[in-house]
């Protein structure tokens, strides 16, 4: 499912760019290309009954298709991150949805990086497991962090008596569809809300939720690796997420203050309160005109 959203951001995000079309064009076939191996993969190990992740099983279909896996997880990331870099010398649509998609594809991109790091962060050595009829299948690494994969939570399977670095990989891989919606609401809503209207000012309270919400994937990451489950955070993990929500809350505040009164601000003219109107420039005054 999150291949299907990823993907299904980048067919639209791609044509939107108009540099490199070609070459944008070659990395979006890439990354489809491989990301169907990939799946493809999981889905027939599924059928087989046996493990994708971790599989170290000596026989011929494995370790041909472990290496044809880790093969496009490195094309995966590599597309993502060449996008992401040429994203950086082009402007999509207005500035609040160019900062979107930018900051949205480089969390991604790292998003994607910490997965390559689940195994050397949580490996404990190989171990057996059962496969669905029951044969031994040999698992080198696991997502989980200080305590074996299992005891997930229902649908997301993530620990709940552990770290689980799929979190702040899911996290981050989605960033790009929380900020693209955050510009679409904030945008829907300027129809209705004047001092939403400015460009400057969505771009802001965008430029807010992307501080957030990476400070949320910076914080998860941190808690899984410390060995802890999302749903147990103790005294360090709420004080973090506290600090976020104040350094968040803040500017947004400002920002959106700062923006009604500016609305609320009278349109003048320009001379000072009070001061009697400029005549425009070449008339003549009435006094002047009264004596002639």
């Amino acid at each position: 499912m999150s291949f299907v959203i990823y993907g299904a951001t980048l067919a639209w995000l791609l044509p939107k760019l108009h540099r490199a079309r070609r070459t944008m064009w070659a990395l979006g076939t890439a990354f489809a290309v491989t990301g169907l191996i990939d799946v493809g993969f999981i889905a027939v190990q599924a059928a087989r009954g046996t493990y994708s992740h971790f599989n170290v099983n000596t026989d011929a279909f494995n370790q041909i298709g472990q290496v044809v896996f880790s093969s496009g997880v490195v094309g995966l990331f590599g597309a993502s991150l060449l996008i992401a870099v040429m994203l950086l010398f082009q402007r999509v649509g207005d500035t609040a949805l160019t900062w979107a998609l930018r900051a949205g594809i480089g969390l991604s991109v790292i998003g994607m990086a910490l997965a390559s790091f689940i195994r050397g962060w949580s490996a404990t050595g190989p171990r057996t497991a059962e496969d669905a009829y029951g044969n031994p299948v040999t698992l080198l690494g696991q997502h989980g962090v200080g305590a074996p994969d299992g005891d997930g939570m229902p649908v997301t399977n993530w620990s709940t008596v552990g770290g689980d670095l799929r979190v702040p990989h899911f996290i981050g891989l989605h960033s790009i569809q929380v900020f693209v919606l955050a510009v679409l609401l904030l945008t829907a809503l300027a129809a209705r809300v004047g001092w939403l209207r400015g460009e400057r000012v969505r771009a802001r309270l965008t430029g807010v939720v992307i501080l957030g919400y990476t400070a949320l994937f910076a914080i998860t990451t941190w808690q899984a690796m410390r060995g802890q489950s999302l749903v147990h955070p103790d005294a360090a993990t709420w004080t973090a997420l506290a600090v976020t929500a104040v350094v968040t809350a803040l500017p947004a505040a400002l920002v959106i203050s700062a923006a009604r009164r500016s609305e609320a601000a009278p349109a003048g003219d320009g001379h000072p309160p009070g001061a009697p109107p400029r005549e425009p420039v070449g008339s003549l005054s009435r006094d002047h005109t009264a004596a002639r």
